[in-house]
Parts: structure tokens; sequence; C-alpha cells
């Protein structure tokens, strides 16, 4: 089967949603990044607001088989299937991506909630 590359309005819509997809997982990966600085700085309303942001998210990948919504507009456009054809990432933190911020949001959320209790006794 040919790319459906081939035009650049499909390259153009392809890039657009790489570039949304892109700066929706940074918006998340801060935040997971955040969590426990928020926590360690005593700032707990901000940890679990930024933890119920993710969760969120979570809800979203879950409802959707573990993908972003944004992998099937991105599939319109291309038959690449790298794991970041649709997003600017490289391709080793795409495939890993879920694993890797997984653990850190899971981590971030113990670490939040231990210091909190902490901060509550």
């Amino acid at each position: 089967m040919a790319d459906r590359l081939a035009t650049p309005d499909a390259a153009a819509a392809l890039a657009r949603v790489r570039l949304v997809h892109t700066v929706v997982w940074a918006f998340f990966a801060g935040c997971i990044i955040a969590i426990p600085l928020a926590s360690l700085y005593g700032r707990h309303v901000t940890a679990a607001w930024l933890s119920l942001a993710v969760a969120g998210e979570v809800v979203v990948l879950v409802a959707n088989k573990f993908r972003c919504p944004l992998t099937a507009v991105a599939a319109r456009y291309t038959d690449d299937r790298r794991a970041n054809f649709d997003i600017y990432l490289p391709e080793w933190l795409a495939r890993h991506n879920q694993r890797i911020f997984g653990t850190l949001y899971l981590a971030g959320v113990i670490f939040a909630l231990a210091r909190w209790a902490l901060a509550a006794a």
C-alpha cells in the first residue's frame, strides 16, 4: 500500500497532529514530574490536582485500549506505524512511554501520599 503522505495536505495534517500530541504529552509528563516536587515543597493540594489531571488522562487511555485518541487521528494520514509515527519523541521513548511514565506517576503519587500523611501527623 502506498504511503498516504503522498500529498502535502496529508503531511501537514500529520505534522499538526504530531505537534498537538507532543504538547499534550509534554503537559502530562510535566504533571507527573511535578507531583513529587510539589509534595516535597509542601504543596499537597497542588500535588493532588496534578495527580487528578493525570488520572483523567489514564481514564482516557483505558477507555481507548491504552492508546491515545490522537494516535487514531494521526493514522488517517500515514501508513507508518513506528512507535513514534504520531508524536515528536524518540522512537525508544514512544515505545516505552507508558511503562516509564506510569512507573514515575505511581512512585510520585505514593511519595506525595506519604509526605501528606507525615505532614498531617
